[in-house]
């Protein structure tokens, strides 16, 4: 039986998708039935409680999904804009799961991919893929998010053939239950960011899961503790010398958290449209309103906008031409046309949109988070701007 392609998308009305090979369709079809009956049913429920669907991973790992980007984990040809639409894709359905897949796949995978060794690799990499192994990026810290490049608390000793580790972590994506956490510190003795790979569970290492979320509930965030944990030479990221091998992995993965941005307006569109469809005031389906219609096409323009931004950023990743801020503008962007176009979805659910079953309130509130992490809407308008005046104006 031949293979089936994906369907374009309704949001996608300027047929963006069809940009990608044959081959490429047919996984995203695959993915996004994977996706539409083993994620949707269940994501409200996730949310609602506030736990990670964990065992999802081990499926991605069976689908293929993790680690396209590199040699040793992809499973066929592909491209940097396919890549964007897998994130898409399962951002669309559940934005949770996307960050999920995310942290794991992007963050962690991508910086062993980017400054580990070349045994580094091949030890963690396949078992990364497979679902097997899971893993977390420890960079953010309580008292520093936008000037971790300046202000890294965080630091390592080195003590013959170990390192020691002493700090602290904050929202740690997948950190309450991963195998094995990217951990970046200071070297004490020549002050330069380096990368360690913190096997767990490990002597002085705890996890605490951070409550009380108002978005992404269904990602298990930590506060991460490192109290003298002690990392063979042999864990120690051999290629990550400075910051700017931080940036480069954040670059990236800035560039798939624009992607999210899409799919998460993507996702509440699809829900308020369906609402808009069958929902009747005075007699009439509210997707027939003159207002109601103009707020879908500003929704719509929001995403056709984003994606076209999302596709040149992603094509310019495929010529190896992306730069810091072709990539902070796509996100920057991409972020704040989620932001106004989730509250436009909302206001068309009206009161019933603060409910889970409407559709949109998840989307609705992990969108705050989206706004944010990968780099504040500030953040990367300063480094969009920095770019064109040749001045920076951090402080």
């Amino acid at each position: 039986m031949t293979p089936s392609t994906a369907a374009l998308l309704e949001a996608d009305l300027f047929g963006f998708q069809s940009e990608l090979t044959e081959r490429e369709s047919e996984k995203i079809a695959e993915v996004r039935e994977f996706l539409d009956v083993e994620v949707r049913p269940q994501a409200d429920d996730y949310w609602e409680r506030g736990q990670s669907p964990r065992h999802l991973l081990k499926r991605g790992g069976e689908l293929g999904i993790f680690g396209c980007a590199f040699a040793e984990t992809s499973q066929f040809e592909n491209s940097a804009t396919f890549r964007g639409w897998l994130s898409l894709e399962i951002a669309r359905c559940d934005p949770s799961t996307a960050v999920l897949f995310g942290v794991h796949s992007g963050l962690a995978m991508g910086a062993i991919a980017a400054t580990g060794s070349d045994e580094q690799r091949a030890e963690w990499l396949p078992l990364l893929a497979s679902g097997q192994k899971i893993a977390a990026f420890g960079l953010t810290e309580p008292g520093h998010g936008s000037d971790t490049a300046r202000g890294l608390e965080t630091v390592a000793e080195r003590r013959g053939d170990e390192w020691i580790l002493n700090g602290a972590k904050r929202w740690i994506g997948n950190g309450t239950f991963a195998d094995v956490v990217v951990v970046w510190a200071r070297d004490i003795a020549d002050g330069s960011v380096k990368g360690f790979l913190v096997r767990t569970p490990a002597v002085g290492f705890s996890a605490t899961k951070i409550q009380r979320k108002i978005s992404m509930r269904a990602v298990e965030n930590a506060d991460i503790v490192l109290d003298g944990v002690v990392v063979s030479e042999h864990d120690r990221l051999e290629h990550a010398n400075g910051f700017r091998d931080v940036a480069g992995i954040l670059k990236h993965t800035r560039l798939e958290s624009a992607w999210h941005a899409v799919g998460t307006s993507m996702g509440a569109f699809d829900a308020a449209l369906a609402y808009a469809r069958e929902r009747e005031q005075f007699g009439r389906p509210i997707a027939s309103f003159q207002l109601v219609q103009q707020k879908f096409a500003d929704i719509s323009t929001n995403i056709t906008t984003s994606l076209a931004l999302c596709m040149r950023a992603s094509a310019l990743l495929e010529s190896r031409r992306l730069e810091d801020h072709h990539a902070s503008m796509t996100k920057a962007f991409s972020a704040a046309r989620m932001r106004a176009t989730v509250a436009l979805c909302r206001e068309i659910t009206g009161g019933n949109g603060v409910q889970l079953d409407t559709g949109v309130a998840r989307y609705f509130s992990d969108a705050e988070a989206i706004y944010t992490f990968e780099g504040t809407h500030e953040m990367n308008s300063l480094i969009v701007a920095r770019t064109i005046t040749g001045m920076p104006a951090f402080v």
